[in-house]
């Protein structure tokens, strides 16, 4: 373990005990709310680790790099982009796939587009954001983020 994921365990332990000491009541039913959905979203992180697991131990490196590395140019941005925008996942897998997908030879413009699509935008989501905003307001929210994810990622790529 690093520095960095001892002093967060410390420091979620430290919050956990002051909560208990406050109010025992809400700190129990708190954690029983946070054990529900940890195993409600097990299956689905589980999923999404076997399909990365299998397309990065299936797709060569080489392939890889040629599709979103720095020679794939604004195409690759925009495949991987549509690519994280269909998968939606939560920000928490999106890291070690993104450490995963540089290691296999992404660019840092493609892997910061991809992490933004995945976490901004949800094609899953969106009969769901239709329902409770409406056509007009969801559209113009996803595609509002598509841009912007675009932008950061030539932003990063600028920046690297």
């Amino acid at each position: 373990m690093n520095a960095t994921t001892i002093f967060i365990n410390i420091f979620a332990l430290l919050c956990l005990i002051l909560a208990l000491i406050k109010d025992k009541n809400k700190a129990k039913k708190a954690l029983i709310i946070a054990a529900t959905s940890l195993f409600r979203i097990i299956p689905t992180i589980l999923i999404i680790i076997l399909i990365i697991g299998l397309l990065l131990g299936f797709v060569p490196q080489s392939r890889i790099s040629i599709i979103v590395g720095e020679q794939a140019g604004i195409l690759g941005v925009f495949i991987i982009a549509l690519f994280g925008a269909i998968l939606h996942i939560p920000s928490l897998i999106s890291f070690p796939l993104a450490s995963s997908l540089l290691r296999s030879g992404a660019s840092y413009t493609s892997v910061a587009v991809f992490i933004t699509t995945l976490t901004m935008i949800g094609f899953v989501t969106l009969p769901l954001e239709i329902k409770e905003l409406g056509k007009k307001i969801a559209f113009l929210r996803n595609g509002l983020s598509f841009i912007i994810a675009i932008i950061i990622g030539i932003i990063i790529g600028i920046i690297l």
